[in-house]
């Protein structure tokens, strides 16, 4: 499928057209070289997308249902007879390591196999009513939907909303982020066309904040469905909501995983090392506090710092290493600078700490307390920070003390006393005995404060997110009234 490469200058809109916002080179993080140019769009270009769509919305909501789910089935299809090379071109191009560019390329199939399922599935309710009266609730589409998605799991996390969107009926209007146009848009948009989409429906364009703004305030566009940073959710929301559009903000978070005196430390280790380096911690569920009882705060950190002192870091296309790059140099400058500044205010930095030019080590800080910026601010960069607690009270204060509210986790062998801990926690996602970073696609994700605004997307959530509800009522003959 991307041997096509028809991308080249170019952005999608049921064919590949020329934009009149230019051309973007898109970098490979690891190696600063030129990985494709792709068509960048502006305003001018976002106001034509919105208005096709619009055009082709309700002959698409009208289509067979068994038909949208054959092209669904055949896209889902298309992606996974292609999944080896599609996956190698997902860790160039988000800097990501091959497993998980592999897991990107199975979820979008998946996913794509529950949109399938959505389209078929039941939309409505009859409701109770008297005799001679039919009453129902039925879920018909926003009409044209706007993704905005973002860089670090770009396929997964733009597709995990096109795809439902489009299952309800609507028709999409998708901003990938430019730094990631062909894993976040351009391969949905192919395995899409191929499978027999109509043009018009889908339309995916790379672009900078000018067109991300055009898409909150077209009138064209009823719903905005976000992925992104907390600073950028906010202007988002606020377009959006100053033009009365639905919007679904998922954003960022610094999610606590909690760490009990009766824990196996080794398995605990393990867990937090993954929570907090997975793809570089570039994510937003990332276990970015690591709070651990006093009794064994120590020994977990010494666990943690040996595990980041031999995790091999390095381009992922070349060879078999733990971590890649950062998506770009600033954004390492970005976590570095964060490192600093709490090892200044009188963090230890226990294993890690250095930079080359995308890379960063990943690192260990011990002594975090709440007034650094290790403690307050999102990483997203893999550094585990560990801040010690002596009661199971101090441990929910400790991981509630955050304007977020996205994942938290607990570890412990007592689970009812874990559960009772996370009963208590201000979060979106909750686990027991495992870490905050987990998504099973058919679960309702999403998070509440500076995480979000409580909305969900995924499994029964879906429905809800991307149609409304529209009442009906059916009576044999109009009957007199009192006027």
């Amino acid at each position: 499928m991307l041997a096509e490469h028809p991308w080249a200058g170019k952005t999608f809109s049921g064919e590949w057209t020329v934009p009149t916002g230019g051309r973007q080179s898109v970098i490979e993080p690891a190696t600063g070289d030129v990985l494709t140019e792709v068509g960048m769009a502006n305003a001018a270009d976002i106001s034509i997308a919105c208005r096709s769509a619009s055009d082709a919305q309700a002959a698409w909501a009208a289509t067979d249902p068994r038909e949208k789910s054959r092209i669904f089935l055949a896209a889902a299809a298309a992606i996974e007879a292609d999944k080896d090379a599609l996956a190698r071109y997902i860790a160039r191009e988000t800097g990501g390591i091959l497993p998980k560019a592999e897991h990107e390329v199975r979820e979008a199939v998946f996913i794509l196999q529950r949109a399938a399922a959505m389209a078929i599935d039941s939309q409505g309710l009859v409701l109770p009513s008297g005799p001679g009266r039919l009453s129902y609730a039925r879920r018909v589409p926003h009409g044209v939907v706007g993704v905005i998605s973002p860089f670090n799991f770009p396929l997964i996390l733009s597709i995990r909303a096109v795809a439902p969107a489009l299952a309800a009926g609507n028709a999409v209007v998708l901003k990938p982020d430019p730094r990631t146009p062909v894993t976040g848009g351009f391969i949905t948009a192919l395995a899409l066309q191929r499978a027999g989409l109509p043009a018009g429906v889908l339309h995916v364009l790379p672009g900078a904040g000018d067109a991300g703004e055009a898409l909150c305030t077209d009138r064209h566009v009823k719903m905005i469905a976000f992925t992104g940073s907390t600073a950028i959710g906010r202007r988002v929301g606020e377009l959006a909501g100053k033009h009365l559009k639905k919007v679904a903000l998922e954003l960022g978070g610094k999610n606590a995983l909690i760490v009990l005196e009766n824990a196996d430390l080794d398995l605990a280790a393990s867990n937090a090392a993954w929570g907090a380096w997975l793809h570089q911690g570039q994510i937003c569920m990332a276990s970015g506090k690591i709070l651990a009882h006093a009794s064994i705060a120590k020994a977990l950190t010494e666990k943690l710092a040996e595990k980041a002192r031999h995790l091999p870091v390095g381009n992922p296309a070349n060879g078999n290493v733990a971590l890649g790059p950062l998506i770009n140099a600033q954004q390492c400058q970005r976590v570095a600078g964060i490192v600093a500044d709490s090892v200044a205010a009188g963090a230890t930095l226990e294993a890690g700490g250095t930079a080359d030019g995308a890379f960063y080590a990943p690192t260990v800080l011990s002594g975090v307390t709440r007034q650094m910026r290790a403690f307050r601010e999102e990483f997203f960069g893999p550094v585990a920070s560990v801040i010690a607690f002596d009661t199971d009270d101090e441990a929910v204060e400790l991981a509630n003390d955050t304007e977020y509210g996205l994942s938290a986790a607990v570890i412990s062998r007592d689970v009812g006393r874990a559960m009772a801990i996370g009963d208590r926690l201000n979060t979106g996602l909750l686990h027991i005995n495992d870490q905050t970073v987990a998504d099973d696609c058919v679960n309702p994700f999403g998070g509440c404060g500076d995480s979000g605004n409580g909305g969900s997307v995924g499994g029964p959530a879906d429905r809800d997110e991307f149609s409304h509800w529209q009442w009906v009522t059916v009576k044999r003959e109009p009957l007199p009234t009192p006027f």
